[in-house]
């Protein structure tokens, strides 16, 4: 915010949820004139503007979803000046027929430019958007106007690409942490897929989550089937038509649905802030796409659990798609490699995805993900277990892949086990009481580790690695090697539940909480704006726990300034004291 208000270029990374579009919105407030943001996505947009004006802030939108009649307002009001933040897409400032606008803009006293989502410019980032790299003309076009960089995901070298594609002068550079310590990150082999999605969503009755899917159809399967279970939910996905996606996205912000399935064409920016899950039911290309879409949870700071369910398909998937649009550049595989290496890892997610971004992260256990809450069990001997495992895969002449090398583990006489005579084998039956998911979790983690390889073909053949052959000879030579399994869980078992979640509901009244979210969704509805608008789950738990009975109790709150005291104190005091009566 400083930077802005000195007039100096900036560039701000923060994680999703933590603030980066107050580091333009406030300044734009005292800065006299016009605040330009750059913004990819109309849905981004209109969530902005929405939430601004809700909270009486002078914002506007311009793009392609407006009418005539609206665009016409638009103008008049930007001439006018009565208008302290405007949102354009990319295209409408560089692309064809963009010179009238720019015009338009030359003579509105614009104050400075933001460029949200300023990953989208670095040819290194993971949502690369080539009318982004020609935003550096605009220097031109607007003399004297700083230029402020936001994204929530930039390696170091993603960082310098941004500052060198939008011709950022000194800039100042401020690199937040990475870590979301409210996030509970989760990995699970994916083995039922629907049981484990039916598990998860147990975990969460009655509450907003989004399932993501790698291809179209498995988006429309998941959200049909969901249906059929009792779970309401809507598919979105670029194959829908534009008013069938506009209505699924805002049925979901509105929460009048509460489970979206969706390609990751949904989310950029989505302000629904009180998604309690975000589950992938395949693994994503890059550990940057999983930030940020897992970052969708919990945006309000409670509690969030993201899942990961993948399989070895998943990255095979990945690079023939790669390929196939000729993108499968040694950028792109790395990229790849390091999802896959944490989705097979054995440790700290937290400490992972930070170190990953180059961010330092603290000893000691984040109590936040499944291997820090104690649901992940270490292998009593890895190193066993790992050269039975390449040897079996040598034994089956390393033409095969990870199905039939766990068959044959298993001591399972499958068709094609028996067609080979791999039962005669001396590794057919090794590890007889092992799951198979167990199995394939493990070979998942030496192929993460690099004493295991798969193929490229269509049909992935395990390999080992001159690493893995050089560990089949020699049990010393990978010191300190760790495999780890799901630990079995208890149905009367109590779930374990992180630090966050147990602070967050500490004394909190759950019934009157529940109350006051019925009374958020009706007023909401009432007014024709989303329920966030409102207030955040996290105002609701902070009056439930402090139960205010005045206006300036109410004032107290976190989250609710004058203006909403004003408006919406008297409803909500009214539900408190009604509370209040009824457990008396």
């Amino acid at each position: 915010m400083e930077a802005v208000l000195a007039r100096r270029d900036s560039l701000v990374v923060l994680p999703t949820g933590g603030g980066k579009s107050l580091c333009f919105q406030a300044p734009a407030l005292v800065r006299p004139g016009l605040a330009v943001v750059v913004s990819p996505l109309i849905s981004l947009m209109k969530d902005q503007v929405d939430a601004l004006v809700g909270n009486g802030v002078p914002a506007v939108l311009y793009n392609s979803s407006l009418t005539a009649a609206e665009k016409a307002r638009a103008v008049a009001g930007l001439r006018e000046g009565r208008y302290r933040l405007l949102y354009v897409s990319p295209e409408r400032l560089v692309g064809e027929g963009s010179e009238s606008f720019l015009a338009l803009l030359a003579a509105c006293d614009v104050s400075f430019l933001a460029v949200d989502e300023a990953h989208c410019i670095s040819q290194w980032g993971h949502d690369f958007r080539p009318e982004y790299r020609q935003l550096a003309q605009l220097r031109q076009r607007l003399p004297g106007v700083s230029v402020h960089a936001y994204t929530a995901t930039a390696t170091a070298r993603v960082r310098h690409d941004i500052a060198t594609q939008l011709g950022l002068v000194d800039p100042v550079e401020l690199v937040g942490s990475f870590d979301r310590p409210n996030l509970v990150y989760r990995v699970l082999p994916r083995a039922r897929l629907k049981q484990q999605l039916l598990d998860t969503l147990a975990r969460h009755p009655r509450e907003a989550g989004i399932i993501y899917c790698t291809a179209r159809r498995e988006v429309d399967a998941l959200a049909a089937w969901l249906t059929g279970e009792g779970i309401p939910a809507l598919p979105y996905h670029a194959g829908l038509g534009e008013a069938e996606r506009s209505r699924n996205q805002d049925d979901f912000i509105a929460e009048r649905i509460d489970v979206i399935v969706a390609t990751v064409a949904f989310g950029m920016g989505i302000d629904r802030s009180n998604v309690r899950f975000v589950v992938h039911a395949g693994a994503p290309r890059s550990v940057e796409h999983y930030q940020q879409e897992s970052g969708r949870a919990g945006r309000d700071g409670l509690e969030a659990e993201c899942l990961l369910m993948y399989s070895a398909a998943d990255f095979m998937r990945w690079r023939v798609m790669l390929q196939t649009n000729g993108e499968l550049t040694d950028a792109n595989l790395a990229l790849l490699r390091q999802m896959e290496r944490y989705a097979a890892g054995v440790g700290c997610r937290h400490r992972h995805l930070a170190e990953y971004f180059g961010d330092g992260y603290a000893p000691g256990s984040c109590g936040a993900c499944d291997y820090c809450l104690d649901e992940l069990e270490a292998v009593a001997e890895p190193v066993v277990v790992a050269r039975q495992i390449l040897s079996c895969v040598a034994r089956v002449g390393q033409r095969f892949g990870a199905l039939h090398v766990v068959n044959v583990l298993r001591g399972h006489a499958s068709e094609q086990v028996l067609a080979r005579a791999h039962d005669r084998l001396s590794t057919f039956g090794l590890l007889r009481q092992a799951a198979a998911s167990e199995l394939r979790g493990y070979i998942q983690q030496l192929t993460a580790l690099g004493l295991l390889r798969t193929s490229d073909d269509p049909y992935a053949v395990l390999a080992l690695t001159a690493k893995g052959l050089t560990l089949l000879r020699d049990e010393t030579s990978c010191p300190g090697l760790t495999l780890a399994r799901q630990r079995a869980v208890r149905r009367d078992a109590p779930r374990a539940r992180s630090r966050v979640e147990a602070q967050s509901w500490e004394d909190v009244d759950r019934a009157l909480f529940e109350r006051l979210r019925a009374l958020r969704l009706e007023t909401a509805r009432q007014r024709g704006v989303p329920p966030y608008v409102i207030f955040h789950d996290a105002t609701l738990r902070e009056m439930a726990r402090l139960r205010p009975s005045s206006l300036d109790a109410l004032r107290s709150v976190k989250g609710i300034g004058a203006r909403k005291a004003e408006d919406l104190g008297p409803i909500f005091l009214s539900a408190i004291r009604a509370h209040a009566s009824s457990v008396a």
